[in-house]
C-alpha cells in the first residue's frame, strides 16, 4: 500500500505480481501431486513386476467337471501357517496360526486391520503358498488338489466385487456358463436380487457397464452373491461382504448371505461384529496368531480381545448401525 501511494508501485504492476504469485505457487502445487502419483505408481510398477516374476499356474482354460476323487466334503484344517508375503520375506504376516472347520460350520474372522484375516482367504483359494506348515481339505494336503478342481468348489465374495461389462445374466453365470434360464432366475431369487434386475427395462440382458458402473453397490454385491450361489460351492468366503453398505441394502445382503451359506463350510471374515454373532465359531486373530476362538456368547464371557472390540464397536455406534459410505443406495 505504502508503495502505491508513494507511485513506486502501480496497481496494474501489483495485480500483475499477485496473478504471477498464484501461477507460481499453482506449479509448485502441481509438482507436488506429480511427486505423489510417481510415488503410486512406482508402488504399483513394482507389484506388476513381482507378479510377473512368479511362477504361474499351469490352468486349464476349459469348463472343469470336478472328479469324484477330488469332489469336496467341506471339512478344512490350517496348521501352524507361517506366511510372508513375496515382496516382505522378512515381515511375517502369520505366524503359526491354526484353525479348524468341520464340514457345513460357518466359522467368522475377526481382528484388527492387519491382523491376517485376507491372508488366510488367500492362502485357502491358493493365491499363496504358505512358508511352512499345511492346509488340508477333507485331511488331504491342499497341494493334493489341482487348482482348478479346488477352485471350482469353492466361492469367493469380497467387498469390492467384480463384474464385468456384460448383461447381468452373464455376470451371474460367469462360474457356470452353461446354466439354464430358471437356474440363473433360481439363483437371483436367493441372493434378493432377482426384484430389481426385474424392474429394469432389459431384466437380465440390461448391460451393467465396466465393473458394474450401472449398479448400485447393494446391488452389485446381490449379483456376486448370486453367481455364488449358481456355483454352488462346498467352501464359502465371504471377505467383509457387507461393510460398506447402507442399512437397507446391507439387510438384503445379509439375508441373501444367510442363504448362501445354509449347509456349507462358509469362512466369514467380518468387520461389524453384529453380523457373526450366530457363527458356530468365532476366531479371534491378531498380529499372525490366533488369540481365542468360540462362540459369541463363550468369548463375551472373557475379557479377551472380542470383547473389546464389541465394546468399541457398541461405543461408536457400529453394532446396529452399518459402516458404510455417505453416498446414498437404490437397493
Amino acid at each position: 500500500v505504502n508503495l502505491i501511494q508513494t507511485g513506486e508501485l502501480t496497481i496494474g504492476s501489483l495485480t500483475m505480481f499477485v496473478i504471477f504469485s498464484m501461477f507460481v505457487g499453482g506449479t509448485f502445487a502441481g509438482f507436488a501431486d506429480m511427486f505423489s502419483q510417481l510415488q503410486k505408481t512406482l508402488g504399483a510398477t513394482q507389484s506388476v513386476r513381482e507378479i510377473m516374476r512368479g511362477a504361474g499356474e499351469d490352468v486349464d482354460l476349459a469348463a472343469v467337471n470336478v472328479a469324484p476323487e477330488f469332489k469336496l466334503k467341506g471339512s478344512v484344517r490350517l496348521d501352524q501357517l507361517v506366511f510372508s508375503y513375496p515382496g516382505r520375506k522378512d515381515v511375517p504376516v502369520l505366524k503359526g496360526l491354526s484353525l479348524t472347520a468341520d464340514s457345513g460350520q460357518q466359522i467368522a474372522i475377526v481382528g484388527p486391520s492387519g491382523a491376517g484375516k485376507t491372508t488366510i482367504a488367500g492362502l485357502l483359494l491358493r493365491f499363496y503358498e504358505p512358508d511352512s506348515g499345511s492346509i488340508l481339505f477333507d485331511n488331504r494336503d491342499v497341494k493334493s488338489f489341482p487348482i482348478t478342481q479346488l477352485r471350482k468348489q469353492m466361492a469367493f465374495v469380497p467387498q469390492e466385487v467384480m463384474l464385468f461389462g456384460g448383461t447381468i445374466r452373464d455376470n451371474i453365470a460367469y462360474g457356470n456358463p452353461a446354466a439354464e434360464m430358471d437356474q440363473i432366475i433360481a439363483a437371483a431369487k436367493k441372493a434378493n436380487a432377482h426384484e430389481f434386475i426385474d424392474r429394469f427395462p432389459e431384466g437380465y440382458q440390461t448391460i451393467v457397464g465396466e465393473r458394474g458402473i450401472k449398479l448400485s453397490g447393494g446391488q452389485r454385491q446381490r449379483v456376486a452373491i448370486a453367481r455364488a450361489v449358481l456355483t454352488d460351492p462346498a467352501i464359502l468366503i465371504l471377505d467383509e461382504a457387507t461393510s460398506s453398505l447402507d442399512s437397507n441394502s446391507e439387510q438384503l445382503v445379509q439375508e441373501a448371505l444367510e442363504n448362501l451359506m445354509k449347509g456349507r463350510t462358509s469362512f466369514v471374515i467380518a468387520h461389524r461384529l453384529s453380523t457373526i454373532r450366530n457363527a458356530d465359531k468365532i476366531v479371534v486373530i491378531d498380529k499372525g496368531t490366533v488369540l481365542e476362538s468360540g462362540s459369541h456368547a463363550q468369548l463375551m464371557s472373557e475379557n479377551g480381545l472380542y470383547r473389546k472390540l464389541n465394546e468399541m464397536q457398541f461405543d461408536f455406534g457400529l453394532m446396529n448401525s452399518p459402516h458404510v459410505n455417505s453416498q446414498n443406495e437404490e437397493y
